[in-house]
């Protein structure tokens, strides 16, 4: 029996009209669709899916992934989520696993491909809108100009290695690094450049045009993402 296809699909940062048609296309055709699930039971990757395809018929394979920083730990999950997924691709069964943005940028996709790819399966990867791009987007900037670098960092990176850089920094997933980079970005006099947008695209999405003038309080969501301009 020929074995299924693993894709990749990246749903864009919260917009459902912001996924690409070939997305649409590839997960209305895909029985069965595997997406990411927190220990609270949310899967906000389907959420999104699920408001631009019609995925009512299809076979859903919830898929949990370790957020501790132990890559053994981290390398059991990613072992475990591959079984699950496994276990339809024999089956003949092409298999849609859902990511947040885009699939090539610190996207989990990437380590089941891996996995995959040395077990001898075809995987395939459906690009969407990255994070970044919707965010600067939303608060109407240009990331690049002409010769102008472009940096894309974790917030959870040594932070004094990527702003001192030059051009403009993206700092993706910052939440609880916040506290930190605010900081940063204070002793370097360069809060009137950097702004911040949280949850972009989705409901409770909050934007900082300028965190010279207003800086976020409290918790920090996840999905919380920095430009510095340079």
């Amino acid at each position: 029996m020929k074995k299924g296809v693993f894709y990749g699909v990246g749903v864009g940062p919260g917009d459902p009209e912001l996924m690409t048609l070939k997305a649409v296309r590839v997960l209305e055709r895909c029985p069965v669709i595997a997406a990411p699930r927190t220990k609270s039971g949310e899967m906000l990757a389907l959420d999104i899916a699920s408001a631009a395809v019609d995925l009512g018929e299809k076979t859903i394979v919830p898929l949990y992934f370790s957020m501790e920083r132990d890559k053994a730990v981290q390398h059991a999950a990613h072992l475990a989520a591959a079984e699950a997924v496994r276990a339809h691709l024999d089956e003949g069964r092409d298999v849609a696993m859902l990511n947040l943005g885009d699939v090539s940028i610190y996207a989990t996709y990437s380590y089941l491909m891996e996995i995959f790819k040395e077990q001898g399966y075809e995987t395939v990867m459906v690009p969407g809108v990255p994070s970044f791009c919707a965010v600067a987007a939303r608060l109407g900037v240009s990331l690049t100009e002409m010769n102008g670098p472009l940096h894309i960092a974790p917030g959870s990176m040594v932070l004094d290695e990527v702003l001192d850089q030059p051009g403009t920094k993206v700092l993706m997933k910052s939440g609880r690094q916040m506290p930190a980079v605010l900081d940063a970005l204070e002793e370097r006099n360069a809060l009137g450049k950097s702004m911040l947008v949280q949850n972009c695209g989705l409901p409770e999405e909050t934007v900082y045009a300028d965190l010279s003038q207003s800086r976020p309080e409290g918790k920090h969501g996840y999905f919380s993402t920095v430009i510095v301009k340079g």
